[in-house]
């Protein structure tokens, strides 16, 4: 498995993970709405019930984030390899590898830091339709485009 595989993996399972983290938290609310309805009354109930309803709009916000997520990792080829930077690329400027796909937190494979972001943020629209040795700033920090995969 290379370099690139081994993150588009390590990335896939993440946002999968936490799908499933989500889904579990809101059947469990829903279950404990159901069982809290057969035996409560009065407003402490309805106080109950209605914060587990906001905690439930919350989660499944993020579980629609999440699912967003795996949909747009879903359309990367991980062993598909550019010449120009493109959703999925694997991108090595000033030293620091960034994977453009959706932000999500920093990792690391094999001991190399690895900077998932979007190609909406800042860094990413600079990057996109560019080739190794593209040169650019962004906040006064000059960027050289070392390679592409």
């Amino acid at each position: 498995m290379t370099f690139k595989e081994k993150i588009y993996s390590h990335y896939t399972q993440m946002v999968q993970d936490r799908i499933d983290v989500f889904r579990d938290m809101i059947s469990n609310l829903t279950e404990d709405s159901k069982n809290d309805a057969k035996g409560s009354a009065g407003d402490k109930h309805e106080t109950a019930l209605s914060m587990m309803h906001i905690e439930q709009e919350k989660l499944t916000n993020k579980l629609k984030e999440a699912i967003a997520q795996i949909a747009i990792l879903d359309k990367i080829d991980p062993i598909k390899a550019t010449e120009n930077i493109v959703l999925g690329s694997l991108v090595k400027a000033n030293g620091i590898y960034l994977y453009v796909t959706v932000a999500l937190p920093k990792i690391a494979i094999d001991g190399i830091n690895v900077i998932a972001l979007s190609p909406q943020s800042p860094l990413g629209n600079h990057l996109m339709g560019n080739k190794a040795g593209f040169k650019f700033e962004i906040n006064k920090t000059h960027y050289t485009i070392e390679s592409v995969e």
